[in-house]
């Protein structure tokens, strides 16, 4: 009986023993179910969806951004278009969009009245510097400078259907038919580069591939051995094994597109600023707030690593205030 009542308290205190483990484990296990939940619902608290859309040359620079961004807010859904500059601003000014990414300003006499009827009100934030690119098949051996002249020989109105070969360009350049893609008329791109070697924005010949996709202009010019585009900088660097870039000569040498000639200005007249727009309204949203000061930021980073021009030290913080100074 004593062995019973003995084994029967030794089976009790382990008993008590074990509860009370248990029990502690428990407590510890709930306290870190808690902590790990609130550590959750403090990086689960931003949520929602950024909605983006416009130039083709800026949307994988804010891809990038946004694929970043979603690594450490995976509840937030930034949707990234490429509608073009044009398109993306009528998007943006009817209030369907958060961010629109543009290549070239706003115009004054066209879209922001159109922002403004519709009450958007918005902040124009400089995130990048480009280098738009002239770029020729890698065939290509004899246009390895261009003039600002040649080019607007190559692309004015008046050369639709009469400068169909290369050595109308220059004589020169061999008996090669010419074969031009470019990007569309929506595409703030196209804007910029007829204003600078045309002298008329939108002023063009139209008998050439037209695109609002570079890629599709990343084709043609590597499928035709006369083959002759422009896009932004960071399509020609990832397709530079299958395209040749042509320096420029706006008057004082060749000038080859680079981030370092892009940034000491050197590389004339086709460097230009790279922009988002931000709805102010949107910016009180804590997910929009968020991406756009992620972006702000880190705005060097990501331009380096997606093969952007980078902002100066100067033009980063310039941005930076006129974002703080829309938030509040």
């Amino acid at each position: 009986m004593r062995f019973r009542l003995t084994s029967r308290l030794v089976f009790l205190g382990l008993f008590a023993v074990a509860f009370a483990v248990a029990a502690a484990g428990c407590g510890r296990e709930g306290n870190d179910e808690s902590n790990a939940g609130a550590a959750t619902n403090t990086s689960e608290a931003l949520a929602g969806k950024v909605e983006v859309d416009g130039s083709s040359t800026v949307g994988p620079l804010i891809s990038a951004a946004a694929e970043q961004f979603r690594g450490e807010n995976r509840d937030v859904d930034v949707r990234v278009g490429t509608s073009g500059t044009g398109g993306g601003f009528e998007r943006f000014c009817a209030g369907e969009t958060d961010i629109s990414n543009a290549s070239r300003p706003i115009k004054d006499d066209e879209e922001a009245p159109l922002c403004k009827k519709n009450g958007v009100e918005y902040t124009e934030l400089h995130v990048a510097t480009d280098a738009l690119t002239v770029v020729v098949n890698e065939e290509n051996d004899w246009a390895t400078c261009l003039t600002t002249g040649q080019l607007k020989t190559i692309w004015e109105p008046a050369a639709e259907k009469k400068v169909t070969n290369w050595n109308q360009v220059d004589p020169s350049f061999p008996d090669q038919e010419l074969s031009l893609a470019g990007p569309g008329t929506d595409s703030g791109t196209f804007d910029y580069f007829t204003d600078e070697v045309n002298g008329e924005e939108g002023a063009s010949r139209t008998d050439y591939q037209a695109s609002e996709d570079d890629n599709v202009v990343v084709q043609a010019v590597a499928g035709e051995k006369g083959g002759l585009g422009y896009f932004g900088f960071s399509y020609f660097e990832a397709n530079q094994d299958t395209l040749n870039a042509a320096e420029i000569d706006s008057g004082d040498g060749c000038v080859a597109p680079s981030v370092e000639s892009a940034q000491d200005g050197t590389y004339t007249p086709l460097s230009r600023p790279l922009f988002i727009y931000v709805k102010n309204e949107s910016l009180q949203r804590p997910e929009v707030e968020a991406f756009v000061r992620y972006v702000l930021e880190n705005s060097q980073s990501i331009a380096e690593a997606a093969e952007f021009v980078p902002l100066n030290d100067d033009q980063a913080q310039e941005s930076m205030s006129a974002f703080e100074a829309a938030g509040t």
